[in-house]
This record gives structure tokens, C-alpha cells and sequence, in this order.
């Protein structure tokens, strides 16, 4: 049995790896080491922004619900182990018995009070219940991977979040800023139509271009007011409680420094998700060897003892005591196909997890292969838009110099104001994307996520 007791069936799990480039396209042959301590939001030099990622950190629902998870992988470690250590039980009973009747004489009750002790030790002969804690243990290394997933994902949705909410604010204070000129050009014409130096047609048009830019402030105010939600309902709080916070106003988020992407091999160690899939895949090997070792018999070694006294009326009172010690063997010979067919279904998961491990990897360097490709072009379009803006700005103003000299024509000053306004729309909108494209990368690289430390079970205030 010693001998025996040291066989553990099933395959051992090792660490799965594929062949990966030896760099990004775009990117440097340079690793970035371990970014998950390293905070990246900071490149928006926005105090706000930072503060609030901090505070969520800790506080998000949803990175809570992720570290409770753990209370119960962890419970499931010790259910997993126990199956393999010796258990005992004990009993204990007083029963008052006697007879009565119409025909019968009461002779007197008796009072019989017993205890007992049982044990069994079920001898893990072929590994079944190691294996078993294995898994359990690998499901709860996946737990605490699932807490930073949670983490990165959190990121990720409130810093999109807060440039969503300054994007809108920027084209409200344009449309704003838009609004004012145009009922500038509107009096305007209106005196030129006084003065006869202009028709109703030139009035009718500043109006309905006056019209159109009140138009648009409403849906501006509607989409800040729903990122301003999301925020607030990532840091557990009602939803417009950071309105006001946030209608006091800053400028669009705009990176200030640029981050080493690494090698995609980095990504095996810093992204969470890579290693959640790992853990899932070490746990499904695990299951194998469990569903291996329950075609293998099985041994017991149970003992029990039960003394008890009896007291009965008219009669001394004696000890009478049963015990019962040995071993039994469970051999499985006919079970109808259930044990093939549950190896069967844990193979299939194990090469499952794998597919799934090595999917995971691939859609990592994907996307970090796209951030790369998208923030250099589009810092390329923020760039040649800063310009445009620039240039139909000044046009927009020799336009209307020109038009209150009666040099041009009222269209002539339409047309400046909407290429003005179209450009800066443009522009405020490639900025938006730049911000969202270096969240992207530093998300894609698995950053920022454990700059407050490692996952603490602590954190959950218990209700």
C-alpha cells in the first residue's frame, strides 16, 4: 500500500509555449519587463483622471466581485484536498423505552445511552484526490488572474470613459464658440439687408445655419452627461454624482510620452488573461488524471466503536459495547461506458484549454500590433488637422473682413465657418482617438493593473 500510495496517474502539466516573432513590426526588439506595477495614466497629466483610477482601483464593483471569487476557489482547494485525509465522527443517544397496553402491566422503562466513534481513511492510492487539488489549485491561481483582468478591463473602460467626457465638452464649447460667431454674421446681414446690401436669402441662410449649430449642442451635452454616468457608476457611486465635478472642464486627454511596447513574448508574462487561460489549462490536465484514476480500485480502512449502557428497571445496569475494524477494496469492473466517456470529456477539455491558451495569445500580440499601427497614423492625422484648423481660421477671417467691407459675398463667409467648424470637429475627434489608442496599447501590453499592489481579499467589506 506504501508503494501504491505514491502512484499518481495522469499527465503532469507543463507550461505551454508557441513560437512567437521576435518583435512588433512597428514596435522595438527591447522588453518592457514587468509593466503591470507601472502606471501609464499619468501620461495625461491629468490630476482628475488619476484620482479617479486610483480611487477605482480599489473600489469597483466589478474588481470586488472578481477578488470574492477567490473566497470560493480557495474553500474549493481544501473540499479537493480532504477527500484524501482520515475523517472521523461521533455519536451519542439516551433512549427512554417501555411497554404499556390494556391488557398489559406496566413493569417499569428502560433507559439505554450509547456513544460512537467511526473512522475511514480512503488510501489516495493512484493520485486521485492530488490530482484533484491540483486542479483546484490551478483554479484558484485562475481566480486571482480573473482579478486582474478585471482590473485591466476597469482601466480601460474609465479612462475611454473620461475622453469620451472631455471630447464632448470640447465640441460643446465649439459648438458654443461656433453659436456665437454665427449670430455674430447673422446681425450682420441682418443690417446689410438694411442697408440694402444684402437680401432676405442671405438672412434666411445665417438662420438656418444659427439653428443648426443649436441643433447639435444637445446631443454634445447628452453624450458628456453619459460618460459622466459611467464613471461615476465605475467608482460605486450614483450615477450623477460627478456631473458637476466634471462640468467644471479640462482639456481633451493627450499622452504626453510614448511607452516601449516590448517583445510579444512579454505578453505571456504581463497580460492576465494569458495567464488566466494558463491556470484553466493546468486545472483541465489535472482533470485528466482524476478521470484516470477512477478506473484504478480504490481502498478504505474504516474502524468503528459503540459501547453502551442499559438500565432497566428492577434489573442492574450493564455495559455492552460493538467494534469493528478492517479494510474494503472497491474494483471497478462494469460501469456501463461512464468512465471512458467522463476521460473522454476531460481530454477534450484539456486540448480545449489549450486551443483556448494559445487563441489568447495570439489575439494579445494582435492587439498590441494594432495600437502600434493605429497611434503612429493617427497622431499623423492630429497633426495635419492642427493645421487645417489653423488654415481655415485664418480664412474665416478675411472672409468676414471682406464681407463687411462689401468686397465678397455673405456665402463666401458660410462657407469659411462651416469648413472651420468641420475641421475642428475632425480635429477634436482625432484627438479623442490618439487618447483611446494609447489606452489601447498600454491595456494591450497588460499595464497599469497592479500599481496598488497585489490582489488583497481584504479589500471586500462584508455586508
Amino acid at each position: 500500500m506504501l508503494l501504491l500510495s505514491g502512484c499518481v496517474v495522469g499527465p503532469d502539466h507543463e507550461a505551454p509555449n508557441m513560437d512567437l516573432p521576435q518583435k512588433f513590426s512597428e514596435g522595438s526588439n527591447l522588453s518592457n519587463g514587468d509593466v503591470s506595477t507601472k502606471p501609464w495614466w499619468p501620461a495625461f497629466s491629468d490630476p482628475r483622471l488619476t484620482a479617479y483610477v486610483d480611487q477605482g482601483l480599489s473600489q469597483n464593483l466589478s474588481v470586488l466581485q472578481a477578488i470574492e471569487r477567490i473566497n470560493a476557489a480557495e474553500a474549493a482547494v481544501m473540499s479537493a484536498g480532504s477527500g484524501s485525509l482520515p475523517s472521523l465522527a461521533g455519536s451519542a443517544s439516551d433512549t427512554l423505552s417501555g411497554q404499556t397496553g390494556e391488557y398489559r402491566t406496566v413493569k417499569g422503562a428502560t433507559n439505554t445511552a450509547s456513544a460512537g466513534l467511526s473512522a475511514s481513511w480512503l488510501l489516495d492510492l493512484f493520485g486521485q484526490y492530488r490530482r484533484a487539488k491540483e486542479s483546484a489549485a490551478a483554479s484558484l491561481d485562475a481566480a486571482y488572474a480573473t482579478v486582474d483582468v478585471a482590473r485591466l478591463t476597469y482601466l480601460s473602460n474609465i479612462v475611454n470613459a473620461y475622453i469620451d467626457a472631455r471630447y464632448y465638452q470640447e465640441r460643446l464649447a465649439l459648438a458654443r464658440k461656433n453659436l456665437a460667431s454665427r449670430r455674430e454674421t447673422l446681425e450682420l446681414t441682418k443690417l446689410q439687408l438694411e442697408a440694402g446690401a444684402a437680401s432676405r436669402l442671405d438672412v434666411v441662410q445665417s438662420e438656418g445655419l444659427v439653428n443648426t449649430t443649436l441643433a447639435e449642442i444637445p446631443g454634445y451635452e447628452k453624450g458628456f452627461r453619459v460618460s459622466a454616468h459611467s464613471i461615476a457608476t465605475m467608482l460605486g457611486l450614483p450615477a450623477e454624482s460627478l456631473v458637476a465635478e466634471l462640468q467644471k472642464g479640462g482639456r481633451q486627454p493627450m499622452a504626453r510620452f510614448s511607452v516601449n511596447a516590448g517583445v510579444p513574448a512579454d505578453l505571456i508574462r504581463n497580460r492576465p488573461d494569458i495567464r488566466k487561460a494558463e491556470r484553466e489549462l493546468a486545472a483541465a490536465v489535472a482533470q485528466v488524471g482524476v478521470a484516470q484514476a477512477a478506473f484504478y480500485p480504490s481502498l478504505t480502512l474504516s474502524g468503528s466503536i459503540t459501547p453502551s449502557l442499559r438500565d432497566m428497571a428492577g434489573s442492574p445496569a450493564g455495559w455492552v459495547g460493538t467494534w469493528g475494524f478492517g479494510p474494503s477494496l472497491n474494483l471497478p469492473i462494469f460501469t456501463g461506458g461512464k468512465l471512458t466517456a467522463n476521460l473522454t470529456t476531460a481530454e477534450s477539455n484539456a486540448r480545449n484549454a489549450y486551443l483556448s491558451w494559445k487563441q489568447t495569445v495570439l489575439t494579445a500580440v494582435q492587439d498590441v500590433a494594432n495600437a502600434l499601427t493605429a497611434i503612429k497614423r493617427d497622431a499623423q492625422t492630429v497633426s495635419a488637422l492642427r493645421k487645417t484648423v489653423s488654415s481655415y481660421e485664418e480664412a474665416l477671417k478675411l472672409a468676414t473682413s471682406s464681407y463687411r467691407d462689401g468686397a465678397s459675398s455673405l456665402l463666401d463667409v458660410l462657407d469659411a465657418q462651416r469648413q472651420v467648424s468641420t475641421a475642428q470637429a475632425s480635429l477634436a475627434q482625432a484627438i479623442q482617438t490618439v487618447a483611446k489608442d494609447f489606452v489601447a496599447l498600454n491595456v494591450a501590453m497588460g499595464g497599469g493593473y497592479a500599481a496598488n499592489g497585489p490582489v488583497k481579499v481584504a479589500d471586500i467589506k462584508k455586508p
